[in-house]
Order: C-alpha cells, then structure tokens, then sequence
C-alpha cells in the first residue's frame, strides 16, 4: 500500500493511533516515508517529530510502546491509520489516551478483553496454581456445565435483594462465560458483531 507524502508540502502525513482491540483512538501523530519505514521493520510505531525534526519511535524514553497489528490507508491515501497494542500509557501526562479518556468507564471496558487476553494465554500455556488453567484441562463439558451453575446462581440472587451478592454471581458468569467463549474458539469481538446486528430488537 502506498501513501501519498506528496500531496503535503512537508512531507507528513497524519497518522491516526487506534488500540486493535479495543478500537479506542489513542493519539494522533505523524509520519514520513522513513518513520512509515520504520514502523513497518520494526513493528512499533514511529513518527516523525516535526519539533525536533526527527524520526522517534514511540515509547523509547517512557517504554510505553505501541506495537503494530495493522497499517490502513484512508480512501484518498494521504491518512494512516495504525491499529496497535499500547503498553503503558500513551499520552505523555499519563492518560491512557492523548484525548484525557482516563475514565473508570473505559479501563472498565478494556478490562474485559485484558480479561480475554489473559484467559487465552492461561489456555496455551497452563500453569499449576490457575484455576482457569484447571478449567480448561477439564473439557468443554465441564466448562459448559460451570457456565450453567453460575446462571442459576445469578438468577437465585436476582430474586433476593442483596445487590452486591447479585454483583458478585453475575462477575462470575461473566468470567465462566468468557473461558466457553475460548473453548469454543469464539472471541468476545465475535459476540459484539452478532449483537450489532441486533440493534433492531
């Protein structure tokens, strides 16, 4: 794919930093051949730094990187879109974004796929003292069945009125809910796009 530098007079083309998983936008920064270069050999992200007038991989002093999973190009080709892992903060006063989306609501979002992230990895390379790792070296049947005690259990507390219990139940389906969904080898963007079809209902 090719961009066109060209068609500014610097040089630069902007390049737009969205997390891969999450689809948050990140950061907003830009690129030349050479940082496009870069990224691409590297793997990381690199821009241009127009104040310095130099390349900068991102994260080389904070080590808050951002690994490439993808590069796209806008329709007119003179925009990049970078969809990354950050690791760390990405704005340079601590935010998980350039735009201030510190917020509770979404770390609470992206817990859910570190969540997933997390399972995955306790599925491929199990360890002794994991629960989840002992879950899955149990079948799909047992899983299944885990899944199915939860739901009851969260549907005995949602007849009571103690709200932290019916929390706590419903955390815990979610959890046994996810491990099915890596057993199954569906992933949690593949329950979104299903119910994004669903709008209508």
């Amino acid at each position: 794919m090719d961009f066109e530098f060209n068609k500014y007079a610097d040089g630069l083309v902007p390049a737009i930093i969205q997390d891969s998983v999450t689809g948050q936008v990140l950061m907003l920064g830009f690129m030349n051949e050479a940082a496009l270069k870069a990224t691409r050999e590297t793997g990381f992200v690199t821009f241009y730094s127009r104040s310095r007038q130099t390349l900068w991989k991102k994260g080389e002093t904070s080590g808050n990187t951002l690994r490439v999973e993808e590069i796209l190009a806008d329709c007119d080709q003179d925009t990049i879109l970078v969809k990354a892992t950050p690791a760390g903060p990405v704005c340079h006063t601590g935010a998980q974004t350039c735009f201030g989306e510190n917020t509770s609501s979404t770390a609470n979002r992206n817990l859910l796929f570190d969540l997933e992230k997390i399972i995955q990895e306790r599925r491929l390379h199990p360890r002794e003292d994991s629960y989840t790792a002992k879950l899955f070296s149990k079948g799909i049947n047992k899983i299944a069945q885990k899944v199915g005690e939860e739901a009851v259990e969260l549907v005995i507390e949602a007849k009571d009125d103690d709200v932290e219990l019916f929390k706590s139940e419903g955390a815990d389906l979610m959890f046994h809910f996810l491990v099915l969904l890596r057993a199954k080898d569906v992933t949690l963007d593949d329950i979104l796009l299903t119910l994004a079809g669903r709008k209508k209902v």
